[in-house]
């Protein structure tokens, strides 16, 4: 992706699940990546295996001493946001919920205003939103539209996506919040579905699931990394973007369609053994016009392809799922 030669670019949250593909897109694309990570021992084995060079930095982001002392030695161009709490079931504290999700967006864009690179044309900071923000809303979802988020993680993140929305003009800076939907592919932690479904795929036991009528956006990692360096790239002030396929497909169509591939015995699906969780919430498709219209580009990959992807990058050296 020609645009970030050489370019000084921040990553932080750059271990995890989304964080590490838009890393390696960027080493890919020729950027030098400073990667901002909260444990560095266990970044760089992961860093390693995912070919990623760059320097890695261990911080605490909800520091902002430690926040300030980055931004005045790195100076990046561009600073892409993975950083978040709360996708994890466990994370269900309040305050950690508000600190990292919506203040940190906050206290980015004033480290950028600070310290940011004048000549660079694109964006200053790309950070990742979620589909929670729009929460169970009766139209389709749309950047302008009604957001009811019901979720702590939805909720904190509006706020933070608000904040990046509003801080960006006052400082005379450009920031973009890139909302993600259901992101699936290698990297993913265990215990979410596909994690779940390769795990019986290896071990040939019985999967319990819930009915799965729920409809969802699946976009590949791949995807949405590729994604966000080309939302990075454009010049347009600050605004929301849906990074989104566009096309909803039923949890259980998503299911049945590893297990073709997994090759995991139908009769190992157990569809309606557990309930569906009550923070599940109901949407429909988010057309991703206002991607298109910035960057000419959707996310081009299907499910089956991703999932093929995913099975082939458990053999390339990269970390089982």
């Amino acid at each position: 992706m020609p645009g970030y030669e050489a370019v000084a670019a921040a990553v932080l949250g750059a271990s995890g699940f989304i964080g590490r593909w838009v890393a390696r897109k960027l080493c890919e694309a020729g950027s030098h990546p400073y990667l901002v990570v909260r444990d560095a021992p266990r970044a760089r084995d992961i860093f390693a295996r995912y070919n990623i060079r760059g320097e890695v930095i261990e911080a605490d982001l909800l520091d902002p001493v430690a926040i300030e002392g980055i931004y005045n030695h790195i100076r990046p161009a561009v600073t892409f946001n993975l950083a978040g709490y709360g996708v994890d079931p466990s994370q269900r504290d309040p305050g950690l919920a508000y600190r990292m999700n919506a203040e940190l967006p906050q206290r980015l864009c004033e480290a950028i205003a600070r310290t940011g690179n004048p000549a660079w044309p694109g964006q200053q900071l790309v950070h990742a939103g979620s589909a929670g923000e729009y929460g169970s809303v009766k139209t389709a979802p749309r950047e302008d539209g009604p957001a009811r988020p019901t979720t702590l993680y939805g909720k904190s993140k509006l706020q933070g996506a608000e904040n990046v929305v509003a801080c960006c003009p006052v400082l005379g800076i450009r920031g973009l919040v890139a909302r993600l939907f259901t992101v699936y592919g290698p990297g993913e932690y265990s215990g979410r579905l596909l994690p779940s479904l390769l795990e019986a795929g290896r071990t040939g036991q019985p999967l319990d699931l819930t009915a799965g009528l729920q409809r969802r956006d699946f976009t590949y990692v791949e995807d949405v990394a590729e994604g966000m360096l080309r939302l990075g790239l454009v010049s347009a002030g600050s605004t929301i973007v849906n990074l989104a396929t566009g096309r909803l497909l039923p949890v259980r169509s998503f299911v049945e369609t590893a297990a073709a591939v997994l090759g995991i015995p139908p009769g190992n699906l157990r569809f309606g053994a557990l309930p569906t969780r009550p923070d599940e919430f109901e949407q429909e498709a988010a057309a991703p016009e206002r991607l298109h219209r910035l960057t000419g580009w959707v996310p081009p990959t299907s499910v089956a392809e991703g999932l093929h992807m995913t099975m082939e990058s458990s053999y390339l050296g990269f970390p089982k799922i």
